[in-house]
């Protein structure tokens, strides 16, 4: 009999299957802070990580995009767009970094 062949490694779940990384989420990013974020510095509630925005997490596969720490995968951000508004929940996130770039 042959043998099934996975998409990913037994010891990988489905949900990193479906994981980008956060650079996958830097228009709606932008639309939110009308400014490149994904270099911008979040620090991880959980485990204390420092890391790029770029270098989280994303799960997008849902209704809204979710942002998890690439160290211990707690949920960093939360965002959602309705035809309304936009809501973020940013609970996950000690800090969040953006630097302030001077435009004139």
């Amino acid at each position: 009999m042959a043998e099934v062949q996975r998409g990913f490694d037994e010891d990988e779940s489905l949900d990193h299957a479906l994981m980008v990384d956060g650079n996958a989420v830097a228009g709606l990013l932008y639309e939110i802070f009308a400014m490149e974020v994904t270099t911008g510095e979040a620090e991880c509630v959980s485990c204390g990580k420092r890391a790029e925005i770029g270098s989280l997490l994303a799960f997008t596969q849902a209704p809204g995009v979710v942002l998890r720490c690439p160290r211990c995968e707690n949920i960093v951000m939360r965002i959602v767009q309705t035809a309304e508004a936009i809501y973020l929940d940013a609970r996950g996130v000690t800090y969040l970094r953006l630097d302030n770039l001077s435009r004139g």
